[in-house]
């Protein structure tokens, strides 16, 4: 693979797989990140890779189908890695209509650009969540048999990719592969998800919010070994297939969110008023809120050799840290200032922003 395309690099995973790609596999090709730009990519956070030649950005709207075309015909795309997608499910039950059009007809888009590069194109990886299998009882694992049965307007739409996806292998013969993830986690996620949310609520005494009883349980997969996964089945995985991808973290999200207190009451200090595990706070549950998934990744540790190498217990270590040193990108975020960067930039502020 001389020129890889991935979509959606300014976000949470695809900025760690971009500098996973550049900074420790040795790719010495050309590497283009395409992204909307929408409220939770921030370009900042990869803003010192702009000097390396096998860098390039370019800012488009999977939708908007010339657009995608023109970035085959500028780069020689021979291989893609699609994580551009609404994620959010908060945001999904509220208006679900940017995830029917980003997720679906985005990922129509790009498949049709894939399609027409012909030959050229040796790899179309797909990057999809857990959440496509519904929920789980108290046993039992997700496995990549597993039939699908989305619960929310975002895991309906990364559903309904997927079958894309994988329509255009049988049907055109487009090399693909596929890759089911559980709950992400670590450096430059935005904070609006579980554990960053909690972090910086618990380091600045605000409440922290947990649904229902907070027995939903997740499986938790530090985003690093989620980028070598990837990195892994795009250079190694056999064409058509699926692999799952898990932390092997099953943990109920109350005890994360009690597991963050305790580090922050470590790393950042004790408040006078108490454990910070005192500033918990059950709210109303979410509107269809699937109570367990757990991942069954056999398939690509014993097929390509991958396993995690952060237990929860470093790799929150690792993430709280992160948020507690960082908090110039925190705040950028929060207040909105990466998007005058964006504007200066590239012309237009994102949409969707909220300071």
């Amino acid at each position: 693979m001389e020129c890889i395309l991935v979509t959606g690099g300014c976000g949470f995973i695809g900025v760690n797989f971009i500098r996973h790609v550049l900074e420790e596999t040795g790719f010495d090709g050309v590497l283009v990140n395409l992204d909307k730009l929408t409220y939770a990519a921030n370009p900042l956070s990869l803003a010192d890779l702009e000097g390396d030649p096998r860098y390039r950005f370019v800012r488009a709207d999977l939708c908007d189908r010339d657009a995608v075309d023109r970035v085959f015909a500028d780069h020689p795309v021979d291989a893609v890695v699609h994580f551009a997608a609404e994620s959010h499910v908060d945001r999904s039950i509220r208006g679900p209509g940017a995830f029917i059009h980003t997720n679906i007809v985005g990922t129509f888009h790009l498949l049709e650009a894939a399609r027409a590069a012909g030959s050229r194109l040796k790899r179309f990886h797909h990057v999809s969540t857990d959440e496509v299998f519904g929920s789980l009882g108290e046993t039992g694992f997700f496995t990549e048999d597993t039939p699908y049965h989305p619960n929310s307007p975002y895991s309906a739409s990364k559903a309904a990719s997927d079958h894309l996806v994988r329509a255009y292998a049988h049907t055109y013969g487009l090399p693909v592969t596929l890759t089911n993830c559980s709950n992400n986690y670590g450096p430059y996620q935005f904070p609006e998800k579980l554990i960053p949310l909690m972090i910086l609520n618990a380091l600045e005494g605000r409440p922290l919010p947990v649904y229902g009883d907070g027995q939903n349980v997740r499986d938790w997969l530090y985003v690093r070994d989620h980028a070598t996964a990837v990195w892994r089945v795009l250079t190694q995985g056999q064409d058509g297939r699926t692999y799952n991808v898990g932390g092997i973290n099953e943990l109920p999200n109350l005890e994360v969110v009690h597991r963050i207190a305790d580090l922050v009451d470590e790393l950042a200090g004790a408040r006078p008023e108490g454990p910070r595990r005192g500033l918990v706070t059950f709210v109303p549950d979410r509107p269809g809120h699937d109570r367990r998934y757990a991942i069954d990744c056999r398939r690509i540790q014993e097929e390509l050799g991958w396993r995690p190498e952060e237990s929860f217990d470093t790799g929150l270590r690792r993430t709280v840290a992160w948020y507690l040193d960082r908090r110039d990108w925190v705040e950028q975020v929060r207040s909105g200032e990466y998007q005058t960067w964006i504007e200066t930039h590239y012309g237009a502020p994102a949409e969707g922003v909220r300071a």
